[in-house]
């Protein structure tokens, strides 16, 4: 991997064959769903499902959005992504060591004593990492934040913030959505993950978010909403966000992606009691299996 990433927005939306982009992504996000597997195997446990779901998502975002340089996770010029869902941090490790900035073989150590990947994102352990996640609804007021000083510096850097659905139930985001308008942030996107699902139940029956486009709209966001699991539509949704706020003054954006819980491996796609799951011992290989039968064209199984 060269040093510094081109793929910022403008290299990314000058390019004409979407599709090679795609199967890039596609590839990416299969590599990123094995490690997760992996990881998940160190532990017997863990927020699995959520990262499962989200890996097309993340992928977009590193294998064809973010610049940055995998030698030098704090170089000034990089582009920011915050993890407001402190649990998905699987989930980005995965994406963080197949971008190159956390090595491949240190995934081993998740959620072990003294490792740099705990199970929860922690911006003072692993690079990468910009923000701690823990009580939700934070990630959206620090990208607002971020972008605000970002601008005062005279950065041309992006910031995407990633948050779920359950947190459409927090106040502070609200807020936040609110701040991003009024200062018109228009280098900043947030990726919500809609899988319906919360700790405490379907998010319909914990506190229902919809109308969600509706609301977005409404607090004068640019928004689209598409199938977080089609990379095709993940990837044109991202050219269409740049585009639409190709400067630091504008228009914020947030793509509505929904997503099914444990996807790419059917076993965990059913699972019950899916937010923290319990795989047994003898299931994790099951899981591969599954996950290779689908594998995208390029990569080995």
């Amino acid at each position: 991997m060269s040093t510094d990433v081109t793929t910022n927005a403008q290299d990314a939306t000058a390019v004409d064959d979407r599709a090679a982009r795609t199967a890039e992504v596609r590839r990416f996000a299969y590599r990123m769903r094995h490690d997760v597997l992996n990881m998940g195997e160190e532990q017997g446990q863990g927020y699995v499902g959520q990262a499962l779901g989200a890996a097309d998502m993340l992928a977009a975002v590193y294998a064809n959005r973010l610049r940055y340089r995998a030698d030098d996770p704090h170089w000034d010029g990089r582009d920011r992504f915050l993890l407001s869902t402190g649990h998905y941090a699987i989930g980005l490790y995965a994406a963080l060591a197949e971008a190159g900035i956390v090595p491949l073989e240190e995934l081993a150590t998740y959620g072990s004593d003294d490792s740099r990947l705990p199970m929860s994102g922690m911006a003072t352990y692993t690079p990468g990492m910009e923000i701690s996640g823990g009580s939700l609804g934070h990630g959206l007021p620090i990208a607002v934040g971020l972008a605000l000083g970002l601008r005062h510096r005279g950065s041309t850097s992006r910031v995407y913030n990633f948050l779920s659905d359950g947190e459409l139930n927090e106040g502070s985001t609200w807020e936040a959505a609110m701040g991003a308008v009024h200062h018109q942030l228009g280098h900043l996107t947030a990726l919500v993950d809609i899988n319906a699902l919360q700790a405490d139940g379907p998010t319909a029956g914990v506190l229902s978010i919809e109308p969600i486009h509706d609301k977005w709209a409404a607090f004068g966001w640019h928004v689209q909403r598409v199938d977080g699991n089609d990379v095709d539509a993940v990837v044109a949704a991202l050219d269409v966000a740049d585009a639409a706020a190709p400067a630091p003054q504008g228009q914020p954006s947030v793509i509505l992606c929904d997503t099914k819980v444990g996807c790419g491996v059917p076993l965990l796609e059913n699972r019950e009691k899916a937010h923290f799951m319990r795989i047994d011992e003898h299931e994790w290989q099951i899981c591969r299996e599954q996950l290779a039968e689908n594998a995208p064209e390029g990569v080995q199984a």
